[in-house]
């Protein structure tokens, strides 16, 4: 008898609406956020962070989503407007735009629930039968329909989207326990002391902030647990209550990961650090990355700029353009400079006798003759002046810029005293 799952599946999918969270500011990206929100950061080189979960609801078969956005969304706005507008309305799929805008409260967003209870009129009026919240800010490549399978089947209240994590990554993370049957029997939101798993002392579950809800229980139970004296938070607040009272469940990763290569782990980062997103870029460079962007059967979509190819000149000793162990996007000129073990963006321009090592480089960055840049990250429209030198220097670098203390530098145009954002 033929399987009728996949038919299951696709009609739990076009049940679901996805409502990603788009709106945090993601304050310990320190300046790289100063100007967007957390998911219209670049990565890996054509990308934007918020391409990741809106290409798993795609590539899932998920064709209504809401964005909710609130702290400096122009970037992301003009992003979503320019690279996701082809979904056809007509056939009810849609990436809807659900800013800040007072609908119940005089208020604005005062944490994760809360965004979501703001919008419930929106909602209500898609109709659906499951509700997909989504962090906005994470990547990873995850078939959401395998998700929703596991909620029905097991008549979960809610489904907690769950991943092992070193403990010692999990600080910043909400993490549970659970049952032998997956029932999650205690949550904690940024707990000093995870518990550890009971195979693996050294690591811990941790949330993905990723839940499905049944649309009517979401709606009774953001009603019930979100008192004034609260955070208005789903890991904080909402989710330890619904720990306490109703059926929640751990999905684990592993069951609905995509791509995951053999010998590797199941791939999802939170990129919320410097060093966090410079190693999840640099780690693209790897001969196998941990996540695979080649892969065809779960592509990645964002908006295509119209550029030409990657170009590479000068071939004298001294001032040959060369790229090794690197990613370079298209529109990018590396002339007479070298590149080593780099991801260089869109439209990058590097000039004569410049060494670039170990360093990522946003769209339309510039860098001038003879610098030397070792282990930075360049944010968008710097122009890097004639024989900068960045990574050579702790004190000098943090004199000038943001340094880490494992040695990664931030640039920006105001650091160099370009002012290409302009307030009021």
């Amino acid at each position: 008898m033929q399987s009728t799952q996949p038919r299951f599946v696709s009609l739990l999918t076009k049940a679901t609406l996805a409502l990603v969270l788009a709106g945090g500011r993601g304050s310990r990206l320190m300046h790289l956020t100063q100007w967007r929100a957390k998911p219209a950061v670049p990565f890996g080189g054509k990308f934007r962070i918020i391409d990741f979960p809106l290409s798993n609801c795609i590539n899932s078969g998920i064709r209504r989503v809401g964005v909710i956005t609130q702290y400096k969304a122009h970037s992301l706005i003009r992003h979503l407007q320019r690279g996701w507008s082809f979904l056809h309305g007509e056939f009810g799929e849609e990436i809807e735009l659900m800013p800040a805008s007072q609908r119940i409260e005089e208020s604005w967003y005062r944490g994760t629930a809360d965004a979501v209870y703001q919008n419930l009129d929106i909602i209500r009026a898609h109709r659906p039968e499951y509700v997909l919240v989504l962090a906005g800010d994470h990547i990873y490549k995850m078939d959401y329909g395998k998700m929703l399978v596991d909620h029905v089947s097991t008549k979960a209240d809610v489904t907690i989207g769950a991943v092992e994590v070193p403990i010692a990554d999990a600080v910043g993370l909400g993490t549970m326990t659970v049952d032998s049957h997956g029932r999650v029997v205690s949550f904690a939101e940024k707990s000093p002391t995870p518990a550890p798993l009971p195979d693996a002392p050294d690591r811990t579950l941790a949330s993905m902030g990723i839940y499905v809800f049944g649309a009517e229980f979401l709606y009774e139970a953001l009603a019930r647990t979100l008192s004034p004296d609260t955070t208005h938070d789903f890991g904080r607040d909402l989710i330890p209550a619904l720990v306490a009272s109703d059926k929640v469940v751990a999905h684990r990763f592993a069951h609905s990961a995509v791509g995951t290569r053999p010998g590797h782990r199941p791939y999802w980062r939170d990129v919320g650090t410097v060093d966090a997103y410079w190693e999840a870029n640099i780690d693209l460079i790897s001969v196998l990355p941990s996540l695979n962007l080649y892969d065809a059967s779960w592509p990645i979509w964002t908006y295509q700029e119209q550029v030409p190819p990657a170009k590479f000149v000068l071939d004298q000793e001294g001032r040959r353009g060369t790229a090794i162990d690197s990613l370079v996007s298209g529109g990018a000129i590396v002339s007479g400079s070298s590149v080593r073990r780099s991801l260089l963006f869109t439209s990058v321009r590097a000039h004569s006798y410049s060494d670039i090592e170990d360093s990522v480089i946003l769209p339309n960055v510039t860098i001038g003759r003879h610098c030397r840049l070792r282990r930075v990250v360049v944010d968008k429209l710097c122009e890097v002046p004639e024989r900068t030198i960045v990574g050579e220097d702790a004190e000098a670098d943090a004199r000038r810029f943001y340094r880490t203390d494992r040695g990664i530098t931030v640039i920006t145009p105001e650091m160099l005293g370009q002012q290409v954002h302009h307030a009021g």
